[in-house]
């Protein structure tokens, strides 16, 4: 037999520690410790090099000896989180085999996808692809509908690219009424091309908002990034009892009062809110009440659909029909963002970004020296050309990885029936999770009780995140704490109302609805008792 290659020693080596990280903890359903131990990460800590280890810095180890380290001292000392179902943390999805197998040929590949070379590679053929397979999944319309479509680093990428393109929009919108309205006709120039403040003096706007509701953190750091400042964005909360939801008679004022003060607006809809999965939006009506008030004044709609726009993907039975409901009129947007290694368990680093307009998304993203835009792929006999704009004029970045073939290929494999059985098994555990918590005398769920979806409707609106908190005080200021110190599941910890939360957000392909919820609900128990039998010694 031939000598292993370093290679192919080194991914046995990490199939091995896979497979011992796997049953780590030793319990019936073989669940990866979520989290290293504090002697773990010490060790790997001392292990790696640095300047103040004399004079063997930076001299070379070999490659051998480099693998080992890795595989010996780091590996051991991070999360499992690709490797159990248990880890809540982050909407942070695991990855499915076949998408991890796509990101190595993705490595051992390397290739150039900055821009589309039809007679050279197939690679951005098959991104354009995996793009318009993913519109398919969702069922957000086809490719003639979303012209401008680009993989990103993941939701605060394409979160940047959406307030760009309204930025873009809302300027030249009201630099066109401007002209209307005057005598003066010059060509709009954009503020890709101007700068924003160019743009502006000529558009006559003082300012632009986005209006938003729990808008995701990245929404305000992509303000902040694109020159609008995190005070642009401004929260109008539907009520105190629902203040994920948008309020729409307070989108219609501001969208009213702008003419006269020469503010122009993006429109942020989340969908879902990271601590809830409520959607800010509750479906059709509101959608298209949004639409027809961005058409009259100029306004730009970006949903941020990073992890619940996979509610479009559930099956269209009783069991999801209020899910599906809520998610619905999504399409109507100009520009959505969607995560690719939430949900739908692709590697990191993966998002998607949509827009109707591939001429804004060059408007922003175009590189002036690059006279390459669009190339056409013939087509194979009895298909049609398909034009495919380069990637480096519509795309943040002009060097960037392949990033599409896992989403190819988890899209294949698992067609829409597969991908939305693993979807209603990370909702169905999340909905039991959510049971039990509401039964309890221990805990409460959060939100409280009250709003559009009480009562019956509490269970149907829950999706893939529970958040709760415990009754007594005392328990609710170490509760995570407590979880995380186990090592055997993660969640995270947030606030609500002001006071401290705990939120299990289900993610994995992993995810087996009764054994985790049996193993979830053991341990809350757990720990409640235990909060109580330390209170009475």
């Amino acid at each position: 037999m031939a000598e292993e290659t370093l290679q192919e020693q080194s991914y046995r080596r990490i199939r091995q520690a896979v497979a011992e990280a796997s049953t780590a903890t030793g319990d019936a359903t073989s669940q990866a410790q979520t989290l290293p131990g504090p002697d773990r990460l010490s060790a790997a800590r001392a292990a790696i090099p640095s300047d103040a280890t004399g004079p063997g810095f930076l001299v070379g180890r070999g490659a051998r000896a480099t693998i080992d380290h890795i595989l010996d001292d780091l590996t051991p000392a991070l999360t499992g989180q690709n490797l159990s179902g248990r880890y809540y943390g982050f909407v942070t999805g695991s990855t499915l085999p076949v998408a991890e197998v796509a990101d190595n040929i993705v490595t051992a590949f390397d290739q150039n996808v900055q821009v589309h070379l039809p007679g050279q590679t197939i690679a951005t053929d098959v991104e354009d692809a995996a793009l318009e397979m993913l519109l398919g999944l969702l069922d957000l319309g086809g490719r003639e509908v979303w012209g401008g479509r680009i993989f990103t680093t993941g939701a605060t990428g394409s979160n940047i690219l959406g307030l760009a393109c309204g930025r873009e929009h809302v300027v030249t919108e009201a630099a066109s009424r401007r002209q209307q309205e005057g005598s003066e006709r010059k060509e709009v120039a954009s503020i890709g091309e101007l700068g924003i403040l160019q743009a502006c003096v000529q558009a006559g706007v003082t300012d632009i908002q986005v209006l938003t509701s729990m808008g995701h953190s990245s929404l305000s750091k992509a303000a902040g990034i694109i020159g609008l400042g995190r005070a642009s964005v401004k929260e109008l909360p539907l009520s105190a009892q629902e203040p994920w939801r948008l309020d729409l008679d307070a989108v219609e004022e501001q969208l009213t009062r702008q003419r006269e003060t020469g503010m122009v607006s993006i429109i942020a809809v989340s969908a879902g809110e990271v601590n809830t999965s409520r959607f800010a939006a509750a479906g059709l009506a509101d959608m298209r009440r949004l639409r027809e008030l961005a058409d009259r004044h100029g306004a730009w709609i970006h949903v941020d659909g990073a992890f619940a726009i996979f509610a479009r993907t559930l099956p269209q039975t009783p069991e999801f029909a209020l899910l599906y409901e809520l998610a619905a009129g999504i399409e109507l947007a100009d520009s959505i963002t969607v995560d690719g290694h939430k949900i739908l368990n692709v590697p990191y680093d993966c998002g998607m970004f949509f827009t109707r307009r591939a001429s804004i998304l060059q408007d922003v993203c175009r590189n002036p020296n690059a006279a390459y835009l669009t190339a056409t792929t013939p087509g194979a006999a009895g298909c049609p050309a398909v034009e495919i704009h380069s990637p480096l004029n519509i795309g943040l970045e002009n060097s960037r990885r392949w990033r599409a073939l896992p989403v190819y290929a988890t899209l294949l494999s698992e067609g829409r029936e597969g991908v939305a059985a693993m979807v209603a098994r990370m909702v169905r555990l999340a909905r039991k999770v959510a049971g039990f918590v509401r039964a309890s005398e221990d805990y409460e769920l959060l939100p409280e009780q009250g709003g559009s979806h009480a009562g019956e409707d509490e269970d149907r609106s829950t999706a893939f995140v529970v958040l709760f908190r415990a009754r007594d005080d005392g328990l609710n200021s170490v509760l995570v704490q407590r979880i995380q110190e186990s090592r055997e599941w993660y969640v995270s910890g947030t606030k609500w109302d002001g006071r401290p939360a705990c939120r299990i957000a289900v993610s994995s392909w992993r995810v087996n609805v009764d054994e985790d919820a049996e193993f979830v609900k053991g341990w809350l128990e757990r720990l409640a008792r235990e909060h109580k039998e330390n209170g009475k010694k």
